[in-house]
């Protein structure tokens, strides 16, 4: 592809914005990477749903669900959030494993125990990585962004609590 074909495409893709070029520069790349960990974590979440297991399976089957839905639902409003402000956005599975943060799992067996501490361990790194986007966001007065950020955030966080609280013994 010629450099002539290359702007023509970026010309193409390229959405009016009053966002500076800076913060479409910093923005929209920090909601791609967020997009590829909140796909790895939709499929870390149906991967447990489908395999969990032991006496209490129906309660976190349903649980995890739930939160499965939840979890995709973000991924639409993630991208287009990044389209809005004039960037691009994920492309493939592989540009999703490039630049995931949080981790695959790929194990033949997973305790419902550990899977609920994984899950509840990723949510709570998933709000670290919202937080930090959050910040970015309002260094470039996107009010947008940091208004949906906010509601994910609360989301992973009661997400969080609830696989907390799955994951306690009683005393």
């Amino acid at each position: 592809m010629t450099h002539h074909s290359t702007s023509k495409i970026r010309a193409a893709l390229a959405t009016p914005t009053n966002l500076s070029s800076n913060a479409t520069t910093d923005i929209a790349p920090a909601l791609t990477a967020l997009l590829a960990d909140v796909f790895t974590l939709y499929i870390k979440t149906k991967n447990f749903h489908w395999h969990m297991s032991g006496p209490h399976f129906r309660d976190y089957h349903l649980m995890l669900d739930e939160q499965g839905e939840e979890i995709f639902a973000m991924t639409d409003d993630v991208a287009e959030r990044a389209r809005k402000i004039g960037g691009t956005t994920l492309r493939s599975i592989g540009h999703i494993a490039r630049l995931q943060r949080l981790l695959d799992n790929d194990a033949e067996y997973v305790t419902p125990e550990d899977m609920l501490a994984e899950l509840r361990d990723d949510n709570k790194q998933l709000v670290g990585l919202l937080r930090q986007l959050h910040e970015l966001a309002s260094e470039h007065d996107d009010y947008a962004t940091t208004s949906v950020i906010e509601n994910w955030i609360d989301q992973a966080e009661r997400r969080t609590w609830f696989l907390f609280e799955a994951t306690r013994r009683a005393k």
